[in-house]
């Protein structure tokens, strides 16, 4: 009886024992992989890009609202600063215009053309993730070429005392890829026409597509 007691307190030994060293055994189980989650995109950050689109819009003279039609192809490049706030998009941007804006009058007294302009606004938008509604508006410059054939007259000036305001809405595409569309309307207000004894100037509407890349 002593010999099967003491044989059974041995196998209990060698259970515990063969058990301790198992959980001494390195684990067989991978490591832990952390879940890996894509970035939240955001509209904060410098961008440049480019545009192109059609102009149309009137010739002022002396105060009246149209002497003439003015109409042609717009396209240039942007550059600008966005920074969001929740869903509020603050920002400012600067743009300059090639142009090929021509007009006759009504009467085929007078031609005006205008070959560049430029703009730099405030912006204020409401982004959806990466779509975005925004509002537009500021300064504007450009030229405004002036010619008087029954005259032999002809004058092209600088018109620094404009605005803009307009409107778009942009989609990003990726993380750094932003398109979008975009109305202005410019005015680059009236100018004395030296020699002429007359005030010039123009307003316009501007559509078109924008392609930018953000930092």
């Amino acid at each position: 009886m002593k010999k099967y007691l003491l044989s059974g307190v041995a196998a209990l030994g060698l259970l515990a024992a063969g058990a301790a060293s198992a959980a001494d055994l390195p684990s067989r189980k991978g490591p832990v992989v952390a879940p890996v989650y894509a970035p939240v995109f955001t509209w904060t950050g410098l961008y440049v890009g480019v545009n192109a689109g059609y102009g149309f819009g009137n010739v002022n003279a002396n105060g009246f609202a149209n002497v003439g039609d003015l109409d042609g192809f717009v396209g240039g490049g942007q550059i600008g600063y966005n920074y969001q706030i929740g869903q509020l998009v603050l920002g400012a941007e600067a743009d300059f215009q090639g142009a090929d804006l021509s007009s006759g009058s009504n009467l085929g007294l007078v031609n005006v053309k205008t070959e560049y302009f430029g703009t730099v606004r405030a912006r204020a938008g409401f982004a959806f993730d990466r779509f975005m509604v925004y509002a537009t508006g500021g300064w504007a410059y450009g030229n405004v070429k002036t010619a008087i054939p029954a005259l032999a007259f002809s004058s092209d000036r600088t018109h620094t005392g404009g605005f803009a305001v307009g409107g778009g809405v942009e989609y990003a595409f990726t993380n750094n890829i932003i398109a979008g569309v975009e109305y202005l309307y410019v005015d680059l207000g009236e100018k004395n026409i030296a020699g002429a004894g007359t005030k010039i100037g123009t307003d316009f509407s501007v559509v078109r597509a924008r392609l930018s890349y953000k930092f």
